[in-house]
């Protein structure tokens, strides 16, 4: 009872089952957009390509409408960090582009972010993504019964600042995650461990790190939606869903759950 006075929803086994339906939503989406993207294409059919992708799929886009929100992903590009909004914009070669995206079924959320390169691009921006993908991982397999959300931020922190030139993004954060798309607790990307919300099994958290190749400062455009780095470097963004079980961390927008991952990091898979 204490955890939802304190506003964090935990959920029973089959509601997490029921949630994993929507995070493979999000993760089949995000896979037909990842092929999807090319010099050319514009962020407006990206968008196009993805409500079409939830909605026949039987769920329903979470960022369509959301406190006003235009579009069903988010597309950010270059020194866009998160919340860009899709529009008549080519992308071109060399580009980087972070895709969001969020779906519903039957009352429960998924949310998950990849970052893509488009076409050929420069080894400081892969080396930028695969380092990003590894905090949110590390993060992800920092999460233990009985640990703190500063386990995890301390994990994706503390794996980014091994290579020691990366700005992380502290204005912006993870976030439970349940019948509504964010919940309490927060998730930073930066932290102690020992600190924050108790890890209790049924705890849904989406974490997702949010990079940059100078600074960690950002700013917010005219639109009112779009993040871009203050001092004009690039960005990559990457998330994902995952349960706590009693047998460990179950990813719930990839598509093996997170098992191959998670057992790479010396973690107990805890789907199924």
């Amino acid at each position: 009872m204490g955890w939802r006075d304190r506003g964090v929803e935990v959920k029973a086994p089959e509601q997490v089952a029921s949630m994993r339906a929507a995070g493979l939503v999000v993760c089949r989406t995000l896979e037909v957009l990842r092929g999807a993207v090319r010099p050319g294409v514009t962020t407006r059919e990206l968008n196009e390509i993805a409500d079409d992708a939830i909605r026949t799929a039987g769920a329903v886009p979470s960022f369509l409408g959301y406190q006003g929100y235009p579009a069903s992903i988010c597309t950010s590009v270059n020194d866009e960090v998160v919340h860009g909004i899709p529009g008549d914009r080519e992308l071109r070669e060399g580009d980087l582009l972070s895709i969001d995206c969020g779906a519903i079924v039957d009352g429960w959320h998924g949310d998950a972010a990849v970052t893509v390169p488009v076409g050929e691009v420069g080894e400081d921006l892969l080396t930028l993504v695969a380092d990003t993908e590894a905090a949110l991982w590390a993060g992800i397999a920092a999460a233990r019964v009985g640990g703190r959300v500063g386990d995890i931020s301390a994990a994706v922190e503390g794996r980014l600042r091994e290579e020691g030139r990366y700005g992380i993004v502290e204005d912006y954060t993870g976030h439970g995650i349940g019948t509504a798309m964010h919940q309490p607790p927060d998730v930073p990307n930066v932290g102690r461990p020992g600190r924050g919300a108790r890890l209790v099994p049924g705890l849904a958290l989406a974490v997702e790190p949010m990079v940059t190749l100078g600074g960690h400062e950002t700013e917010v455009l005219a639109d009112e939606w779009t993040v871009v780095t203050a001092d004009g470097s690039w960005a990559a963004h990457v998330e994902h869903t995952f349960a706590l079980t009693e047998r460990g961390a179950w990813v719930l927008t990839a598509p093996d759950g997170g098992e191959e991952r998670l057992s790479a990091l010396g973690m107990p898979y805890g789907g199924d």
